[in-house]
């Protein structure tokens, strides 16, 4: 036994390995280890008691003076790692350089006839708006050009005061009615009230109600024989009761009515121009963020934010009001981009195109679902966080805080007023600025592509912050307001009022001949031309229209604020009108 323990290692061959590469190899040995110890210490797998342990991205360390956003997710902390600068962005976030090549004009050709000789003697029509500020704004813009075809005299339109924001504002109290009366005098005929005699209305009006996007051969057919046989006519429930799509002089009669009539009451305009002022005097710039994330909003809209049974119960009692309302998918709504985004992502989106943490950003909101836990996020990411209620006392706006139409109408003028405007959401508000916006100079107004990032925000802490905030600024191409996002066939008219956009001779050159070769290949129509100055009405597309337009009392309470449907929403739900939805799906 002694031998063979003497001979075993002289049968063996023993490699020369160099002293420096053993050491390496020992020390990567070592490091593997310990790698390995560290993941089986942290995993919440192994230990279902343990607290939740922080994961991060290796490379978000190097970012400098980075805003941490933590999330529970499958038992761990998630930490997202942001930069206080913003993410590297391209071209200039306060304007668009293409902005110059366009202009609004809504001036009526020389074949539209006067008010004069287009209104016809005892033909006055009566209009009764519906829902709130902006919802009404669309109808007060159609009332007119109802009037017009009808070939009658329009009665001040009565706004809506018995809806659930209880506002008993009149006309004259939010809007310029002398005003809106002599600036249209040559289109249409507008009289305060029906004519008297002996002190008492001459005749009691009749009234009706047409269906939703009537044509003017639908006025024509509908309204027209009651006018002239009745002589006074009141439509009701007056929104979205006028077709889209209309000839080019009936468009611009509504750009001027919407652009140039409807103007605020000195009042309530000189506290928005201080309010916006205050904001420009903080900044050479400001975002205005109309971040509709109450909870009414929610709850109408079938989303779920991962707030557990919590989130779930408080939603689905507010969403009992609508009883008419089928049951959603809330995996679906948010796939299809129809949930607006939180205020964390909402953060994160503006952060990744590349505005910094030294912005300053004005919110138009009305309670936000979860209070300030919610907010936290967007202000840690921009802690320059304004609303009315942080710029001016309440002695300044107790002459409006009464009235949520006031309240609202402060909110439009600073979202008008802002360099950068952001909708949460597809609602009135959002598309009569964004439409104004463009109208006025292209100023930039950026919409979240909501069905493109919905993926990209739950799986953000798998991916590095250069990532992320480069996949979000690719998302995000043709929702920054450019003017060229423009295109055939797509957008609602107050969104887009493509026949109140007029191009310089150089953009109108290319556009005719790039709108030439698409027209001629989709349709095989050929000879289709544009002048400089002359823009083509495009109607709007089902694909743009699945938001849903919720424009309910962004200044309104919980338990006061309604929800409304858009266009193709209301064809959804309201085959044949239902009374109950056509109430409460409004503004």
């Amino acid at each position: 036994m002694g031998l063979q323990r003497r001979r075993r290692p002289e049968r063996r061959v023993v490699p020369s390995v160099p002293v420096p590469a053993a050491l390496s190899a020992a020390a990567l040995l070592l490091l593997l280890v310990l790698a390995s110890h560290s993941l089986l210490a942290s995993s919440p797998l192994l230990d279902a008691s343990a607290a939740p342990t922080p994961r991060t991205k290796p490379s978000s360390i190097l970012l400098k003076n980075p805003v941490e956003l933590r999330r529970n997710a499958a038992g761990a902390i998630d930490v997202f790692r942001v930069p206080s600068g913003g993410g590297g962005p391209v071209g200039d976030l306060w304007g668009s350089k293409l902005s110059k090549d366009y202009y609004g004009c809504s001036n009526a050709t020389s074949g539209f006839a006067t008010a004069e000789s287009n209104t016809l003697p005892n033909r006055y029509l009566m209009i009764a708006t519906s829902g709130g500020l902006n919802q009404q704004r669309t109808g007060i813009t159609d009332a007119v050009v109802a009037a017009r075809i009808l070939n009658a005299t329009l009665v001040v339109p009565i706004l809506d005061q018995k809806s659930f924001w209880k506002d008993a504002s009149d006309f004259a109290d939010i809007f310029d009615v002398d005003w809106f009366i002599a600036t249209l005098r040559k289109d249409v005929k507008i009289i305060k009230q029906l004519p008297e005699k002996g002190g008492k209305i001459i005749r009691t009006p009749y009234t009706m109600r047409v269906p939703r996007k009537c044509t003017p051969r639908c006025y024509e057919s509908r309204v027209l024989p009651a006018l002239t046989k009745k002589h006074v006519v009141k439509l009701t429930k007056f929104d979205y009761r006028l077709s889209n799509k209309l000839e080019t002089d009936l468009q611009k009669l509504r750009c001027r009515v919407n652009y140039h009539s409807l103007k605020f009451t000195d009042q309530i305009q000189a506290m928005g121009d201080t309010l916006i002022q205050r904001m420009k005097a903080k900044s050479k710039h400001f975002i205005a963020l109309h971040l509709r994330f109450e909870p009414d909003m929610l709850a109408f809209s079938g989303c779920y934010y991962g707030g557990g049974e919590k989130e779930k119960t408080e939603l689905g009692a507010i969403r009992k009001r609508w009883k008419s309302l089928h049951t959603r998918n809330p995996e679906k709504e948010r796939r299809h981009g129809k949930c607006p985004l939180t205020p964390e992502e909402i953060g994160l989106m503006l952060r990744a195109l590349g505005f910094g943490n030294d912005v300053h950003l004005y919110v138009a909101s009305g309670e936000i679902y979860g209070g300030e836990e919610t907010l936290a996020p967007l202000k840690t990411l921009f802690p320059n966080f304004h609303s009315k209620e942080t710029l001016a006392t309440e002695r300044e706006l107790a002459p409006f805080s009464s009235y949520s139409s006031r309240m609202a109408a402060l909110d439009f003028i600073v979202c008008d007023g802002s360099d950068v405007f952001v909708t949460n959401n597809n609602g009135n508000m959002a598309r009569i600025l964004a439409g104004r916006r463009r109208y006025f100079g292209h100023k930039r107004t950026i919409r979240p592509n909501a069905k493109k990032l919905y993926s990209l925000f739950p799986n953000r802490t798998n991916m590095t912050w250069e990532t992320f905030s480069s996949k979000v600024r690719t998302l995000q191409k043709g929702f920054m307001g450019e003017p060229d996002e423009l295109r055939p066939g797509r957008g609602e008219f107050h969104e887009y009022p493509a026949a109140c956009i007029c191009e310089g001779s150089k953009v109108a050159a290319q556009s005719n001949s790039n709108d030439q070769a698409e027209v001629s290949h989709k349709n095989g129509i050929s000879n289709v031309s544009r002048s400089a100055g002359e823009a083509i009405d495009y109607h709007s597309s089902n694909e743009d229209s699945d938001w849903i337009d919720l424009d309910y009392g962004e200044n309104t309470p919980l338990g006061r604020s309604f929800s409304n449907g858009t266009e193709s929403e209301y064809d959804v739900f309201i085959r044949q009108e239902d009374p109950e939805l056509d109430e409460v799906l409004s503004d």
